[in-house]
């Protein structure tokens, strides 16, 4: 049986918001189970509007 990797969350380091995958991004309507990975390139931190290329795992 396969082992189930973690789902990564993701932290905003200019804010400190932090990405769970597992309840995804309703103000942006990303639904739940969408890996970071799989947002949009346009997604932003719904907290303070910093890009994906701000955000680093945790």
């Amino acid at each position: 049986m396969p082992e189930e990797k973690p789902v990564k969350k993701y932290r905003c380091t200019v804010c400190g918001y932090v990405y769970d995958p597992d309840q995804g991004d309703p103000e942006s309507k990303i639904p739940p189970g969408t890996l970071f990975e799989n947002l949009p390139e346009d997604w932003v931190c719904p907290v303070c509007g910093a890009s994906k290329d701000l955000f680093e795992p945790v």
